[in-house]
């Protein structure tokens, strides 16, 4: 059993401003404790706020060896936690060992390298004309994180704020925090100075909204749902802080008439129902040419019979869904499908057999489906698949863009169509037949997903405002 009930503010662990309101985390495997947290408040964060606010006056000023030398001792220290983070994320949110180890903890550690290989090289000033131009840290920083993806979402935020001289806060997920309180022992044991980093645990109602609106933090960057976000930057508006955010995904994953099916399918249901579909870039929507949907619903149906779910510590492909509010939604829209005439190939409501405890749901595959119904509109957040048939390919970009979401999409078929298709796809990101993540592209959405890009170089510029001085060169303006 997990306990922790204090917070990391100003460099060292201090007991909640308001005394201890335990909340337990659930094991979404067993559905039973497995361990509690402090629920924080806004008193937290104001002590949090002017700590920061304090080490950002030095720490803002550190020079570019000083922040790679920190960050080169945080990848050390990371290091050294991996296999406890990796433990931490399977029981507190269900991942399995394999997932947690190579994808979960990995990701971590990546944006933290990647960040180090950007700043060797990153320019901060530079001459137009006779203006000097500068790029400076925004400040305080405001972080607030999901359960889904918990310690990659810490990274790719924190290690662009650390590389560019920015001072933060992080609330993670009260659902899965125990990953982020071993992070928060690898900055303390990393040396971070006192204050640059703080971390306090609580919900989105009280320390989410007292983060977004508090007048010492400069920026808010936050990962969640669409409906979260905008309360986030509507409690940030009053003090007109910068908001970037990455919020929820409905993405098309367009398979061309000159596809190989088999590939294009079968990989697409094994990209859907990774991480038990908790994505929010998962490749939700397929579309298919018609007179190949028969086919395609075969080799769905095998696909996603072949994936094994149970237990997160055992050989299983995926794992339980994060928690009981969770399994009942993603069970309420599996139902929804059905009512709606959508035609289940795979799966479908209550758990997998031999399962009785466990928020575990069963790989699902709807075809037939219309770009109307509910399973195609509303993020599910589950390993539910829909199958939408498509007449032209102008029909397959147009049902594709048809989506209040813009955050990824997917192609797959011969390249050179591919990429004429996803030039034309309004999304963030786009896949073409299934590449490999590249920490140095940008990712972030277009429409309701959100505001603003994370990784590689664009992350940087989240984190940094621009100072233009004028009449920096009289030699220029004399010429």
């Amino acid at each position: 059993m997990r306990e922790a009930l204090k917070f990391y503010i100003d460099g060292q662990w201090v007991d909640p401003a308001n005394g201890v309101k335990p909340l337990d985390v659930i094991n979404p495997a067993t559905e039973q404790p497995m361990g509690r947290i402090a629920m924080g408040s806004a008193a937290d964060v104001d002590r949090a706020a002017k700590a920061a606010h304090a080490a950002f006056e030095s720490f803002g000023r550190t020079t570019r060896a000083e922040r790679l030398d920190l960050l080169g001792a945080i990848v050390s220290e990371y290091q050294k936690r991996y296999a406890d983070i990796a433990a931490a994320i399977t029981e507190e949110m269900g991942a399995p060992a394999w997932l947690a180890t190579q994808y979960q903890a990995g990701l971590g550690a990546a944006h933290f390298q990647t960040a180090m290989a950007i700043l060797k090289d990153y320019k901060f000033e530079e001459d137009k004309g006779t203006t000097h131009l500068v790029k400076e840290p925004i400040g305080v920083c405001g972080f607030i994180t999901p359960w889904n993806w918990p310690i990659n979402q810490i990274a790719c935020k924190v290690a662009p704020a650390i590389a560019t001289g920015c001072t933060m806060i992080l609330k993670p997920s009260e659902v899965a925090p125990f990953n982020a309180l071993l992070f928060a022992e690898v900055m303390h044991a990393a040396g971070v100075p006192k204050g640059v980093f703080n971390l306090i645990n609580g919900d989105g109602p009280e320390v989410g909204a007292a983060i977004s609106s508090h007048p010492l933090i400069d920026m808010v960057s936050f990962t969640g749902s669409t409906r979260a976000g905008i309360e986030v930057a509507r409690n940030a508006a009053p003090t007109v802080k910068r908001v970037s955010q990455e919020l929820g995904g409905k993405s098309p994953n367009i398979v061309l008439d000159s596809a190989d099916l088999a590939t294009a399918v079968g990989g697409g249901i094994q990209s859907m129902m990774l991480n038990s579909g908790q994505s929010c870039n998962a490749p939700t929507r397929m579309f298919v040419p018609r007179p190949k949907m028969e086919q395609a619903k075969a080799i769905a149906k095998a696909a996603a019979e072949a994936i094994t779910v149970g237990d997160p510590n055992g050989n299983s492909v995926i794992g339980p869904v994060v928690s009981e509010v969770q399994f009942n939604k993603i069970q309420g829209l599996i139902q929804k499908g059905i009512d709606e005439g959508a035609t289940l190939v795979a799966g479908g409501p209550g758990r997998p057999e031999g399962l009785d405890k466990g928020y575990y749901v069963k790989p699902t595959v709807f075809a037939d489906v219309t770009n109307d119904m509910t399973i195609a509109r509303e993020e599910i957040f589950g390993p539910v698949l829909a199958m939408l048939p498509y007449d032209t390919l102008e029909d397959a970009i147009r049902a594709g863009n048809d989506t209040v979401y813009g955050l990824a999409a997917y192609v797959q078929g011969p390249e050179d169509e591919a990429r004429q298709v996803a030039l034309r796809l309004r999304a963030g990101q786009v896949n073409i037949n299934g590449a490999a993540p590249d920490f140095m592209a940008p990712f972030g959405g277009y429409k309701q997903s959100g505001n603003g890009r994370e990784w590689g170089d664009h992350a940087f510029t989240e984190f940094l405002e621009v100072k233009a001085v004028l009449g920096w060169s009289q030699a220029q303006a004399a010429e």
